[in-house]
């Protein structure tokens, strides 16, 4: 007689047991986001960067830069750093995150790891897949990268990432819509709906690839670098996403009287003429960022399949209600208000509402594979089979316990920057946001003086240049 070691209990349970042994494989990481939500990942990093601390854990988020997540926590180390004003560190953790986009986009075929990623996804969630951020992310990836070698002293680096962001507007724009083409035909009532509701809270943005503050300090680095035609088209790019931005309107004005541009008198008649400069003072340009995108929330979904309780589960956004205060500069003269040049959450809205459909196919596909699963587990015994039953049941829980919305994103982003420009007679001059610490600053005659300002709620950083 031969003896058999699969029993009908243990049979129901094999299912559930080979999938947890996947997910064990898949979950080794301190950072990992397949049952642990990424926002409460990153949130005592967000207090820290809130704090006179701010780099206390960033070589703990820094050792997962080679995980599934990578190029996200190479992003949230490369801001963080760059918050910190530890700009050479920055540029590394930046580098590898553009590297990890390289690697994407150099795929010729899909990788065993990539074939893996996927099954794994279609029994667990999203949040198997290895994370490639939306193209707003990696637009302002180069834009921050730019910023690091300005502030490092490389001016022609810094020409390099700003085109390469110019670019991305427009290549990220069309893969989008390549894109769209394959999925289009999976929209439904709820999609439809929840696109609706997300379109609502983006406001007046329509495109998450096209972003008025990327193209404004791609202008500003033309311009202060001695490239200003480069810096007029730049500016007119943002001024046509935020045309309401009274800074925006004479830096045209301005540029388009200096270069005997046949725009000028248009621009003259709609916003005034412009001041030019006299030769013996400096300008002072700001960029203030202020607080961080929201996180995203997750919408779960219950219905049945073949009887079993199967969910869904979605990532969305809460209502945008959050009311960002201009910045009053004082120091500069009389009192200098900030104007906003984008809002960085209405992208990050945007972004979700454009990637829905694509997402529902993932949903589609996973919710059929589980409820399959579910049932052939059911089926593995006769009526009243009491293992089967459990096993049933085991993996009903299993499945709702692994439907978890992807929540990832680059949580460190401002949730909105502003932009203000003054000319100043040459000296020192010590200048206050609100009601955050004095900083004192130079202007040179004939120069520019560059100033970021982060405002991550309790702590204001200013950073400034002379270029």
């Amino acid at each position: 007689m031969k003896l058999s070691l699969v029993t009908p209990l243990s049979r129901a349970f094999i299912a559930p047991a080979l999938v947890m042994g996947l997910v064990l494989s898949l979950s080794g990481c301190a950072y990992n986001s397949i049952f642990i939500n990424y926002p409460s990942q990153i949130e005592p990093l967000k207090q820290e960067l809130n704090s006179a601390t701010p780099l206390a854990d960033i070589d703990k988020l820094a050792s997962n830069i080679n995980g599934n997540d990578g190029l996200l926590y190479a992003q949230e180390a490369g801001r963080i750093a760059q918050v910190a004003g530890d700009f050479a560190a920055s540029k590394k953790y930046y580098q590898q995150a553009v590297d990890a986009y390289t690697a994407f986009d150099d795929k010729a075929k899909v990788s065993v790891s990539d074939i893996s990623a996927t099954a794994s996804s279609l029994v667990l969630n999203d949040n198997a897949i290895p994370y490639r951020g939306p193209g707003y992310e990696r637009i302002m990836l180069h834009q921050y990268q730019a910023l690091n070698y300005l502030f490092s002293g490389d001016y022609q680096g810094a020409l390099v990432e700003v085109r390469r962001s110019n670019e991305l507007q427009s290549s990220e724009q069309e893969r989008y819509q390549k894109s769209q083409k394959s999925v289009q035909a999976m929209a439904n009532g709820t999609i439809d709906a929840e696109v609706n509701k997300l379109g609502q809270a983006a406001g007046t943005v329509t495109s998450s690839f096209l972003n008025a503050y990327s193209y404004y300090t791609t202008g500003v680095l033309h311009e202060v670098l001695g490239e200003p035609n480069d810096a007029y088209i730049d500016y007119r790019k943002a001024a046509q996403i935020t045309p309401d931005n009274t800074y925006l309107q004479q830096d045209l004005v301005r540029l388009a009287k200096q270069l005997g541009m046949p725009q000028y008198d248009e621009f003259k008649r709609r916003w005034g003429d412009a001041k030019l400069p006299n030769p013996k003072d400096g300008q002072v340009i700001l960029i203030v960022e202020r607080g961080f995108v929201p996180e995203k929330q997750a919408l779960t979904v219950p219905f049945t399949i073949h009887g079993n309780w199967q969910t869904v589960s979605l990532a969305t956004y809460m209502p945008n209600n959050t009311f960002v205060p201009e910045t009053q500069v004082q120091g500069l003269g009389t009192v200098l208000k900030t104007e906003p040049i984008a809002n960085i959450d209405a992208l990050a809205i945007t972004a979700l509402k454009e990637d829905l459909p694509a997402t529902l196919v993932r949903q589609v596909a996973r919710v059929y594979a589980k409820s399959e699963m579910a049932y052939q587990v059911g089926k593995s015994g006769s009526p009243g089979n009491n293992a089967a039953d459990i096993g049933s049941i085991a993996m009903q829980i299993f499945n709702v316990v692994t439907e978890q919305a992807d929540r990832r994103s680059w949580l460190t982003l401002p949730k909105q920057a502003q932009i203000g420009r003054r000319y100043l007679s040459a000296g020192e001059y010590t200048l206050q946001l609100d009601k955050a610490p004095p900083a004192k600053i130079d202007v040179a005659a004939g120069k520019t003086t560059l100033v970021w300002a982060i405002d991550t709620g309790n702590y204001t950083r200013i950073y400034s240049i002379i270029i």
